[in-house]
């Protein structure tokens, strides 16, 4: 009996041990797709067109991956690759989180595609696992849970994406992110004057901040979020003590039927 294939293409072998000598290999099958999204965004990749940038039939692409999906998990797992741990070390865990933070946006702005090609999907392959390992390896000092510190991790590359995708559409209509909340701002100013809305205009009420470059917004944010978040899971794990230390045990139903 035929044993099932992997559903995941990081468990198949990337070639059989019998059967001719492979033509192509992940790499270059993977770099044919980049170079297409590249030049003319995610909806130019194909399983037809790859092959062609290939000098192959479509047919043959099918021998290393199975769906247009799995070469996307090639894909996005190769650009993932060009993400730099040598600034990592600093000795404390957020300036590693934001070193980790800025390369990834740097990806996603060499490569904008990515950007949809991981919006419903997040496809862990090799290089993924690498940035997952130095992230937690960032946090191993910090006394946290492991859920915790999984979930910040999900939480940073989530304000990563949303601020970058932000970045890449005010680019595309000719606006920085400075420019573009400098016209949200005027908008909001006029509804607030119309004095429907007190909180808002208490909010635009105070001094305006200084701009944020793109960089320093994504600090800024990820600063907050994650000190926020990380902290917290100690100060409620103590609360979460404290209140039962302080509070009688209820009576359980086994010893209240018996009674």
């Amino acid at each position: 009996m035929t044993e099932p294939s992997a559903h995941s293409i990081w468990l198949r072998p990337e070639r059989a041990g019998r059967g001719p000598t492979p033509t192509f290999d992940r790499d270059r099958i993977a770099a044919a797709g980049i170079a297409l999204a590249d030049a003319d965004g995610l909806p130019a990749v194909t399983m037809r067109a790859v092959a062609v940038a290939l000098g192959a039939g479509p047919a043959s692409l099918y021998r290393y991956v199975a769906t247009r999906d799995e070469l996307l998990e090639l894909m996005i797992d190769q650009v993932n690759g060009e993400i730099s741990y040598a600034g990592l070390g600093s000795g404390h865990w957020l300036d590693d989180l934001l070193a980790l933070a800025r390369q990834s946006r740097s990806v996603y702005l060499a490569h904008p595609w990515l950007l949809d090609a991981t919006a419903t999907r997040t496809p862990l392959g090799p290089h993924a696992v690498t940035y997952l390992e130095h992230a937690l390896a960032a946090l191993a000092d910090l006394d946290v849970s492991p859920r915790t510190k999984l979930e910040a991790i999900a939480i940073l590359n989530a304000v990563v994406s949303t601020l970058t995708r932000a970045e890449v559409i005010q680019h595309l209509a000719g606006q920085t992110i400075p420019q573009w909340q400098q016209a949200q701002a005027e908008y909001l100013t006029q509804v607030a004057m119309a004095g429907h809305h007190p909180h808002l205009a208490t909010a635009l009420g105070q001094p305006p901040e200084a701009e944020d470059s793109s960089d320093s917004l994504l600090a800024r944010i990820l600063t907050r979020v994650l000190t926020g978040l990380l902290q917290s899971d100690n100060i409620g794990a103590t609360s979460v003590r404290g209140r039962a230390e302080a509070e009688p045990p209820a009576a359980s139903p086994v010893s209240t039927a018996t009674s």
